[in-house]
């Protein structure tokens, strides 16, 4: 018999057993679940609870109070203002940014000597720490009509004290750090444009506007969609810019729901109010997201 034949009339009881399917595939993420649900899921939970309490934020002693907090939230001048703020800053940034985004991103895409060099420096500031941006712009917002921006510009305007305009000299200095990102996204839709597309709408005619609207922004829907969530949800929930650089201030002219819900719990020591303040902000932006995207998805589809 040779060795062939010797392995074909091995038993099957002789043949490699098989591994046993006892351990469920689920285990295998049981370590990660554990982790996310300490850290991510019990604080959010908790926060829920303890945003229907009197809770200050030092030890167990608190109790239920129902939805006051939230009734106090609908009477609060601050935080009823602060929510205004929060939309108008959100829709001068998702305007603004992806407007200057955009034009970046097709000024790059053009075939210049050094778009490469102009991509790194129009990113660059995305990856500076918001709080070191705020302090840049404080020195450029100097209002000092010698100084900064107002030197540049023969102006003698006070950009972060004057109520007026301290919003929207809030809203620049992000644009100016963000604007970049936007670039990256829009940049990454324009390289999937097919070439061929512009080609042949060029033999048939179309002009340089003609081809954005009718070849480059069609195609551009995913991108669009993408931009335009993250610099919403970012609009919304933006704390850093405004902490740094004017504290809510001048008086509650640049207050935010973020600012709003830090200085209740870490200034006033009203966790409780602050937790409530946090959940509406949160369901705010969840709603505002889900109707964003339904909206642009079916933008995607229908183009």
């Amino acid at each position: 018999m040779t060795p062939l034949t010797a392995r074909r009339a091995r038993p099957a009881s002789a043949a490699r057993p098989r591994r046993s399917a006892t351990t469920p595939p689920w285990l295998f993420a049981a370590p990660a679940l554990a982790v996310y649900a300490l850290v991510v899921l019990y604080p959010a939970i908790s926060g829920v609870v303890y945003a229907f309490t009197d809770w200050s934020g030092i030890g167990e002693d608190w109790s239920f109070v129902g939805l006051a907090n939230f009734r106090t939230l609908l009477g609060d001048e601050q935080a009823m203002g602060s929510i205004g703020n929060t939309l108008l800053l959100t829709l001068a940034v998702v305007a603004v940014q992806n407007g200057v985004g955009l034009l970046l991103a097709l000024g790059v895409h053009a075939r210049l000597k050094s778009r490469a060099l102009l991509r790194v420096v129009f990113f660059a500031p995305v990856v500076v720490s918001p709080v070191m941006v705020a302090f840049l712009w404080k020195y450029i917002y100097n209002p000092d009509p010698e100084a900064g921006l107002n030197g540049l510009l023969g102006l003698h305007v006070d950009w972060l004290g004057d109520p007026s305009v301290a919003l929207w000299s809030i809203a620049g200095m992000v644009v100016w750090q963000y604007a970049g990102y936007s670039m990256v996204i829009f940049l990454a839709g324009l390289e999937g444009v097919p070439k061929e597309l512009h080609e042949a709408a060029m033999i048939d005619g179309a002009g340089t506007f003609q081809r954005f609207r009718y070849v480059t922004w069609p195609l551009l829907a995913p991108a669009v969609t993408i931009n335009l969530m993250l610099s919403t949800i970012g609009g919304l929930k933006l704390f850093d810019q405004v902490f740094a650089a004017t504290n809510g201030g001048p008086g509650y002219a640049t207050e935010t729901l973020s600012t709003v819900l830090y200085k209740q719990a870490f200034v006033f020591g009203k966790f409780g109010y602050s937790t409530a303040v946090a959940l509406v902000l949160a369901l705010f932006v969840a709603a505002v997201s889900l109707i964003q995207v339904s909206y642009l998805r079916g933008r995607e589809v229908s183009v």
